[in-house]
């Protein structure tokens, strides 16, 4: 296997078949492009959760989860703007409503839900499947082709038909792992940051299919990657790569973070594994503090300096580009 397979020029993700941990630590891994590898075992979730399935467990009648409600008509849940509230119900409840059964609304008409596990002690520990759905995870094999050490957390994500979460990136490598339903995931490379109107770690654009270009004409020269999840596929997404996920149907997946970094530069209260690595955040931060020295000098001194303070972090930006590949 070579980083030429994982190459593609037509807008799509590449797809492999049956990668081992070797293959995919030596060749996936260290190329940092999305793949869609398939033929792994996940276990028998995708033929055992069904709708009726995950609504009758007994567990999933008395496990309580916080759930994102929605009438957005676009169905595009927007974290910029947050047009979305949460709200706790049973996990049976959520797969119900999810399913069209008929319930009273939580907070109008049209309502759409999207959930995102968090931890079984959400202010101490990261979501894990293991240990907040037991019965859920004994039919799941989250895929292991990395350190078992550097696993970071596993989220359970249930989603109603016609939800699109806003594009964002992780700042840890994460698998996607499809279990029912179908997803359509489209991708940015960290490359093209500048022109996704980022805040934070969340673009502002929001409809990426229609994009109002009058307003975000940069958006345009974004190149975009594109793959549908199928039941049983597994979406290798590498950390700082922006992601835009659409569900035309009743979808449940689950992801696996891992840290690519020593642990030690990752902030210790980040239990959702979004926040800059350390070393990353203190140097924004120096660069704020720059700025506003800078500020203190005249216009003519202070463009003669900032100058100079660009060209340095662009010499480590073309350094980067000629001399390393994947992370060292």
């Amino acid at each position: 296997m070579s980083q030429d397979a994982l190459l593609r020029f037509d807008g799509r993700v590449a797809v492999l078949q049956h990668v081992t941990e070797q293959q995919f630590c030596d060749h996936v891994l260290p190329a940092r492009l999305p793949v869609v590898l398939k033929g792994l075992d996940i276990g028998c979730a995708p033929q055992q959760w069904t709708p009726a399935y995950l609504r009758d467990l007994p567990s999933s009648q008395a496990t309580l989860v916080g759930v994102h409600v929605s009438t957005e008509p676009s169905g595009c849940l927007n974290f910029v703007n947050r047009n979305f509230v949460f709200k706790t119900m049973s996990l049976s409840e959520l797969v119900a409503r999810c399913t069209g059964q008929k319930m009273e609304p939580l907070i109008g008409n049209g309502e759409r839900y999207y959930l995102r596990s968090i931890g079984a002690n959400p202010r101490k520990e990261p979501s894990s499947i293991e240990k907040s759905f037991p019965d859920l995870a004994r039919s799941l094999n989250l895929p292991q082709l990395f350190p078992a050490d550097s696993e970071f957390s596993s989220v359970l994500r249930i989603t109603s038909p016609g939800v699109r979460l806003w594009t964002h990136f992780d700042v840890m490598d994460n698998f996607l792992v499809q279990i029912r339903g179908t997803k359509r995931v489209q991708l940015w490379s960290p490359d093209d940051e500048e022109n996704l109107y980022v805040q934070g770690s969340s673009s502002e654009v929001m409809d990426v299919d229609d994009p109002d270009l009058a307003r975000y004409p940069l958006f345009a020269k974004a190149c975009r990657w594109k793959c549908e999840l199928q039941p049983g596929d597994v979406l290798f997404i590498p950390a700082l790569w922006f992601h835009n996920v659409y569900t035309e149907e009743f979808s449940v997946s689950a992801n696996v973070f891992w840290r690519q970094l020593p642990k030690n530069m990752y902030d210790k209260k980040d239990l959702y594994g979004n926040r800059d690595p350390i070393p990353a955040t203190e140097a924004l931060k120096a660069i704020d503090a720059a700025a506003a020295k800078l500020l203190e000098l005249p216009n003519y001194y202070r463009q003669f300096y900032c100058k100079r303070l660009q060209r340095q972090l662009g010499s480590l930006v073309d350094a980067g580009a000629c001399g390393e590949c994947g992370i060292e």
